[in-house]
């Protein structure tokens, strides 16, 4: 590899963030960095910052642009960065956040430190508002073969649904075949997921590494929108949907009926969710569109032989059995 690290930036109309982004992670003090930003073919300028940086600032020479010729999405950008990146670790950040200028040091000294597939940063998230909540790991090595996915399992959102502010050993990647699909949003759900899966060795640290700024128009507020286009609320639930397809491969592992009891959850806070702001969703949801995303990823057989998690995923798995109209009555009323 050419590069310890390679920090890869999808690049899609953020504006004048764009320059505050790059020049944070331009600003790292370990010195061995590629910066690899995948031009998603915006026309808001947003790369003509990037191309100014690479021909003025003294690690220019260190940024490399892969352009779309048309939009692609998220997914495909960060996929690009997977199958480019010179880097023995990856490190994804968004073009309109910011990271501290030890950040790479900090992470890279702790996975050489325990010959880590993973290290984790906490992080900083900034509202529109302008009102800050910070998410902290605790101070934690995870040694083994599937210590790290009995940890996040363990309860919902234990390990952040971002694929940014994580250092990431690009072999394990490769080797594993991990891609992001190719969704909207929710890709990085999906891909955390089938990551914590294949680690051996993983860090969490307390350390706020990473600052989440709120925007505008981003596809992580769609929730926001007095109108959410029922395609996008189907497609959060087929990213769920993809994960019960291979969870079928997970069934001999000791943290299988935590991790059907989350996917199960997820598809019920989907409905919730529907159900709340079912007035905002054009066209309409009906109640058999919610009952098809209440479908429980592990059969009723499996279930019974669960040694933990038995009741919560026999609870979730009647509740999606229930007749239609039935189950959103009852989501309702929980919700």
């Amino acid at each position: 590899m050419r590069y310890e690290v390679t920090i890869g930036i999808p690049v899609y109309e953020v504006g004048d963030r764009m320059r505050q982004s790059l020049e944070s992670a331009l600003a790292q003090t370990c010195p061995s960095v590629e910066f690899l930003l995948v031009d998603d073919a915006g026309k808001d300028g947003s790369m003509d910052i990037v191309r100014d940086l690479q021909r003025s600032h003294p690690r220019g020479a260190d940024i490399r642009i892969v352009a779309h010729e048309v939009n692609r999405g998220v997914a495909a950008s960060r996929n690009d960065v997977i199958r480019e990146a010179q880097g023995e670790y990856l490190y994804f950040m968004d073009a309109d956040d910011k990271i501290e200028e030890g950040t790479i040091a900090l992470l890279l000294e702790h996975a050489r430190r325990r010959d880590a597939d993973v290290v984790f940063g906490s992080y900083e998230k900034v509202e529109l508002t302008g009102e800050r909540q910070r998410y902290c790991y605790p101070l934690l090595a995870l040694e083994g073969e599937d210590r790290l996915a009995t940890f996040a399992y363990e309860r919902y959102g234990r390990i952040q649904a971002s694929a940014c502010n994580c250092l990431m050993r690009l072999s394990l990647l490769r080797e594993n075949g991990l891609r992001f699909l190719d969704a909207s949003f929710w890709e990085d759900f999906a891909f955390m997921n089938e990551l914590v899966t294949c680690v051996g060795q993983a860090v969490l640290l307390p350390d706020v590494t990473y600052y989440y700024c709120c925007r505008e128009g981003s596809l992580s507020h769609y929730q926001q929108r007095s109108q959410i286009a029922k395609d996008e609320v189907l497609r959060n639930a087929w990213v769920v949907g993809q994960l019960k397809k291979s969870n079928s491969r997970l069934r001999e592992k000791p943290y299988y009926p935590n991790r059907c009891r989350m996917l199960a959850m997820t598809d019920f806070y989907i409905v919730r969710h529907v159900l709340k702001r079912r007035k905002n969703i054009v066209p309409r949801m009906t109640n058999g569109d919610l009952k098809a995303i209440m479908n429980h990823p592990a059969s009723l057989r499996e279930i019974l032989s669960f040694r933990q998690q038995r009741l919560p995923n026999l609870l979730l798995y009647g509740l999606g059995r229930l007749p239609a109209w039935l189950m959103a009555t009852v989501v309702s009323v929980i919700g």
